[in-house]
């Protein structure tokens, strides 16, 4: 007779400072006090319960901005996950500032893959053992060099590896910990849903992973894929919505036996309030408020930015503002530096810093017709689920075959852009730190032209400044990228 005990794990991904719920459909949706209580409530229904975040639980928020990332860390100490992973975005404020909140946190963050170049020392724990109801269940985190483009010029962090060598560490640590009769090993990852497919296909199974749970895609799953009888899954963005696995383990032969897992929505009608985990962010709220909620200017409508992989409204409208402000012929505007999903038409200096909370350095960088070519066929390469993805702004319009991938016409302001011509193209820092892969033109190339000049020092007080200066902003019409 088996041997079979339930476990059930909760799990979050890129939440991304969406701390307070929204009314959507007359119906209170998302927030962290919503979540909390949906987590406590299953804690409470439930023996078994484990609760993992899977990275990117920065950024997103005039309430993490503001507070680089300390409040976001007390609300976390607040809803108690039980494991948590690192994401690109808990690098934004600096790996100092990341080592420091870490000294704030009062929950486990794990790591795997990141290390001191100097010593080979590990810059965190590499995994952790829960134990629950006589289970021992392996966590290991994982964060490879694809997501991890912000500390590229940190030549004191190192070991930011790929798929394969990911592979290799999770071998090694899996291996090391096999005489701790370990029930259930989960991957806690921040490498995307391609990757973390391709990652899956590498594990032997004498490993023992059981399931992966991943984050940085910001992947909608109706069910787990399952690649090498091992469960994928992500819980897409944000605090809408939580995934749950509800899983019978067999001890004896530490593995699965059978699972459900269900996205659950965290709204009024499945979730309690945490009130008080309401009474720390509304602290939060009320000073932020006072400091951010001015009008800045009015826009003619509501303009929106659905997704990153596709010309907005509202990413128009912001690399237009950037390209008027400081003078470049053409901007090229992360659409990942666009956080919120609508602007306007009333837009506070709140709402702005809501959509927009990056604010890193400008550069003009100098280019050729030839190397402007290869950078558009770069950003709309048909490459899985990479995330290099721009605004344009207004006089440079695109054309472009995807099925051939080729690129059919380039123009600037109404003509054919040639080999030999020469550019001035506005590009954020850490875009710049990245040029040769997000752009496919190596720095060396563009400063061989010119050197690469600071235009703005602080971005946000750029797109400020223009919108204070206009009281009704229309976006252009004009399609600037076509594709066929």
């Amino acid at each position: 007779m088996k041997n079979l005990k339930k476990l059930t794990i909760l799990h979050s991904n890129d939440m991304h400072g969406d701390f307070l719920a929204e009314k959507v459909d007359d119906k209170l949706t998302g927030g962290v006090s919503m979540l909390s209580g949906y987590v406590n409530q299953v804690r409470h229904e439930e023996e078994n319960v484990l609760y993992a975040i899977s990275g990117d639980m920065f950024r997103g928020s005039v309430i993490d901005s503001e507070y680089r990332g300390i409040s976001t860390i007390e609300i976390m100490n607040l809803l108690s996950p039980d494991v948590v992973t690192l994401g690109n975005h808990e690098v934004d404020y600096g790996v100092a500032h990341l080592l420091f909140i870490e000294k704030c946190a009062r929950l486990p963050i794990i790591n795997a893959n990141m290390y001191l170049t100097n010593n080979q020392v590990r810059l965190f724990r590499s995994h952790i053992i829960k134990e629950v109801d006589g289970m021992k269940v392996l966590f290991i985190g994982i964060l490879t060099k694809e997501v991890l483009s912000q500390t590229k010029q940190d030549t004191l962090l190192g070991s930011l590896l790929d798929v394969h060598e990911a592979a290799d560490e999770v071998e090694k640590i899996c291996n090391a910990y096999q005489t701790e009769d370990i029930d259930f090993t989960v991957l806690l990852t921040h490498i995307g849903f391609e990757a973390d497919k391709k990652l899956a296909a590498l594990l032997d199974p004498n490993w023992g992973v059981d399931i992966i749970i991943g984050g940085h895609s910001h992947t909608l799953l109706e069910k787990p894929e399952v690649v090498a009888g091992i469960p994928i899954v992500q819980a897409a963005m944000g605090t809408d919505q939580v995934g749950r696995f509800d899983i019978m383990v067999d001890t004896d032969n530490n593995c699965i036996d059978s699972y459900t897992w269900n996205l659950i929505p965290i709204d009024e009608d499945h979730c309690p309030r945490d009130i008080e985990l309401e009474k720390v962010i509304q602290k939060y709220k009320d000073q932020t408020d006072s400091k951010y909620c001015r009008v800045v200017t009015r826009f003619a409508d509501r303009y929106t930015h659905p997704a990153r992989n596709q010309e907005t409204l509202l990413g128009k409208l912001l690399a237009d503002a950037f390209k008027d402000v400081l003078g470049v012929d053409i901007m090229f505007l992360g659409s990942g530096s666009i956080r919120d999903e609508e602007l306007g038409p009333i837009v506070q200096y709140r709402d702005l810093l809501q959509v927009f909370p990056y604010n890193d350095e400008i550069y003009r960088i100098c280019v050729t017709g030839e190397q402007l070519r290869r950078m558009v066929k770069r950003i709309l390469r048909n490459e899985g689920d990479h995330a290099e993805y721009y605004q344009f702004s207004r006089g440079f319009r695109i054309e472009f075959n995807q099925k051939e991938q080729e690129l059919i016409s380039l123009s600037f302001n109404g003509y054919e852009v040639r080999d030999n011509d020469q550019y001035k193209l506005g590009l954020q820092s850490f875009h710049l730190k990245n040029i040769q892969d997000f752009l496919d033109v190596s720095l060396e190339e563009v400063t061989a032209i010119k050197r690469p000049k600071i235009i703005s020092t602080k971005s946000t007080d750029v797109l400020e400044e223009y919108f204070s200066q206009y009281e009704l902003i229309r976006v252009s019409n004009e399609q600037r990228l076509i594709l066929r």
